[in-house]
């Protein structure tokens, strides 16, 4: 950033209150990578203008408060904080959907569920017991954000959890490509962001496939069903190709797994014989609906078949992948790190991981200068500007 952009960003606005991070069990490494950017964008401000030395808490060897979630033997547990909070303005990180941080619970070693990493969070803002200048969630992937409408007896998950936090004092939520974002109703008076990765994907895209042709006669957007559309509409209008759509005929007399199975997958669109294909979705859970349409589409006979997610769960493990990958079903898989990975993906040739600490540690920056963050919303002219960069 040039001089006079850090002139817009800081002299404006001081600090709200001196920035403290609370990293969760569940996104220790995420928020080590944003508070190494954010000590590193900082001490780069003060070197351009060392007289802003003096704000307090403006500059620090790091962000993170040190914090921990401690278990008794029955599986009961509590927070405890090892560094003062007054006054600070808090930003608590947290991944509910990391399976990889276990506990031990009678003498067995149990992952942890989206409930016991939720519960994490509401023990932290107790711990934090209102010393606070602000409180702030960072919730990437949102708590019980797929059980976001009550379809007749059922529970309302997400706006219970969500009215719970704001009973607690938290001030703002910020999550990435709600299932449904409509859910914030449940809490109107309290900021609910819901941010999406739209750029860092499409760069990773080209960056990762440098002889893609962004070309509508030689690409194709295509949405795995109705709900993801939408996103799919968006990225097909920035990148300026045309998109198709598949649909789901279920079976609404069963429930497997949760939910209603699929019976078929339904095509609706343009040819895509000899084109490169984009599959946009936000959650790759098991994997097997997004596969079978891939399979559809290579029987329709598409070139490569690229497929992006804001989350990758991978629930019954990467065998599915691994073999559509060397039948040469799809080509890559993109997904941000805002939930946890599994190791072994960074040794698998089809799978790239999408890094965004960047992004929050400048979401963070922003918030805690009190500026706006309308720009991180669209970033559309952000988009625009990398693909002119590319063609020239």
């Amino acid at each position: 950033m040039n001089s006079s952009g850090w002139k817009k960003l800081y002299y404006n606005n001081l600090p709200v209150a001196p920035l403290g991070i609370i990293a969760l069990p569940s996104s220790i490494e995420l928020s080590g990578l944003i508070d190494q950017r954010l000590t590193k964008q900082r001490q780069g401000y003060i070197e351009r203008f060392p007289e802003q030395a003096i704000v307090p808490g403006l500059v620090r060897d790091t962000f993170i408060i040190r914090s921990e979630c401690p278990r008794f033997e029955n599986g009961e547990g509590k927070a405890k904080l090892h560094e003062t909070v007054r006054g600070y303005d808090i930003y608590i990180i947290a991944d509910v959907g990391n399976y990889g941080c276990k506990f031990k619970m009678f003498g067995m070693e149990c992952p942890m569920s989206p409930d016991d990493h939720f519960q994490d969070i509401k023990r932290i803002i107790a711990a934090i017991g209102g010393r606070a200048r602000r409180i702030t969630v960072i919730m990437p992937l949102l708590y019980e954000g797929r059980q976001h409408r009550r379809q007749s007896r059922e529970s309302l998950d997400c706006a219970v959890a969500l009215q719970e936090l704001e009973h607690l004092g938290v001030d703002n939520i910020f999550t990435f490509d709600a299932h449904d974002p409509r859910v914030q109703n449940a809490i109107p008076l309290t900021g609910f962001n819901n941010l999406y990765p739209t750029y860092q994907i499409i760069r990773a895209l080209i960056e990762n496939q440098p002889d893609i042709e962004i070309d509508r006669k030689k690409m194709l957007v295509i949405s795995p069903d109705e709900g993801a559309m939408s996103r799919s509409i968006y990225y097909a209008s920035i990148l300026g190709l045309d998109v198709s759509m598949f649909y789901k005929r279920r079976d609404y007399t069963k429930i497997v797994n949760g939910k209603n199975p699929i019976v078929q997958h339904e095509y609706l669109g343009e040819d895509v014989e000899g084109k490169d294909v984009l599959i946009i979705d936000d959650l790759l859970s098991s994997g097997e609906s997004v596969l079978d349409i891939a399979r559809e589409l290579k029987q329709r006979k598409a070139n490569r078949i690229f497929i992006a997610v804001t989350f990758a769960l991978f629930a019954q493990g990467l065998d599915l992948f691994r073999k559509a990958y060397a039948e040469n079903i799809i080509t890559r898989v993109f997904a941000t790190n805002l939930t946890y990975q599994k190791p072994e993906l960074a040794a698998e040739p089809w799978f790239v991981s999408v890094d965004m600490s960047e992004f929050i540690a400048y979401l963070i920056d922003l918030l805690n200068h009190d500026q706006s963050i309308s720009a991180l919303f669209d970033p559309s002219h952000k988009i625009g500007e990398f693909l002119k960069q590319r063609q020239s």
